[in-house]
């Protein structure tokens, strides 16, 4: 690590509506790494900061950004003072050995950057089967998402000008431009845990079936406003569809 960077890692969470669970959120990223070693900012799309107003931990970095996990992220990186960014979504969990992991592959390695493989915090087995076809795509498509914790080094962020500050798929985007730039991008074996609420929620195969189409109309071309409609619509019929079950 360069001495000029502040912090080893700076960890940035795009978060909206989290109030609820953003402590538990930070109290299991501290069980892993001290405050000294991993600068921590929440950015908050809410304008009113719903979810930082919530944060008991002094140590913490809170901004508000414009609603957007694109305009958020790269708000906290901007701010961000470590030489590693990682971008952790509010439900999801690192591994143990995660800051270690990426030291490693960052300096010992040909890519510049990563993410971790996925895994669900439900015992379904539906979400085995998710989990296993989640680690082909990557072998096929070498496109990780954001629910798997993508890091890569600042300056690397800054040199390909951030997250591209769109409604959704800012993280397949990111990563598509990597790809085009002909540099490699790491999937570790160690597994992120993510919350599986919302898939249980709106139903397990609905929000495949929702994330393969949104994913494969954008690799086609097809605008993120447009999907993002397109988006809005799915959700609002799932949970419309759960009332009506109920």
């Amino acid at each position: 690590m360069s001495e000029n960077a502040g912090y080893p890692f700076s960890c940035i969470i795009p978060a909206l509506h989290e109030a609820e669970g953003i402590n538990a959120c930070l109290a299991r990223l501290f069980r892993h790494v001290s405050p000294a070693v991993c600068e921590v900012i929440v950015v908050d799309g809410d304008a009113s900061g719903s979810t930082i107003r919530r944060i008991a931990h002094p140590t913490v970095v809170t901004l508000c950004a414009p609603r957007g996990r694109g305009a958020q992220m790269n708000v906290g990186a901007q701010r961000a003072q470590g030489e590693c960014l990682i971008f952790l979504h509010a439900d999801t969990t690192l591994p143990a050995n995660a800051f270690a992991r990426i030291q490693e592959t960052l300096a010992n390695s040909p890519c510049v950057a990563g993410a971790f493989t996925l895994r669900f915090d439900s015992p379904r087995r539906g979400f085995r089967v998710i989990e296993t076809a989640a680690a082909w795509r990557f072998r096929l498509t070498r496109l990780p998402y954001g629910d798997q914790a993508m890091f890569m080094s600042r300056a690397y962020f800054r040199q390909i000008g951030g997250f591209a500050e769109i409604p959704l798929m800012e993280d397949l985007d990111l990563m598509r431009r990597i790809k085009r730039r002909g540099d490699r991008i790491c999937i570790l074996p160690d597994a992120v845990t993510t919350s599986a609420r919302r898939w249980e929620q709106e139903g397990v195969l609905y929000c495949v079936l929702r994330t393969w189409i949104l994913a494969v109309l954008f690799c086609a071309g097809v605008s993120p406003q447009t999907l993002a409609r397109y988006y809005r619509v799915w959700r609002s019929g799932a949970h419309q569809g759960k009332e009506v079950s109920a």
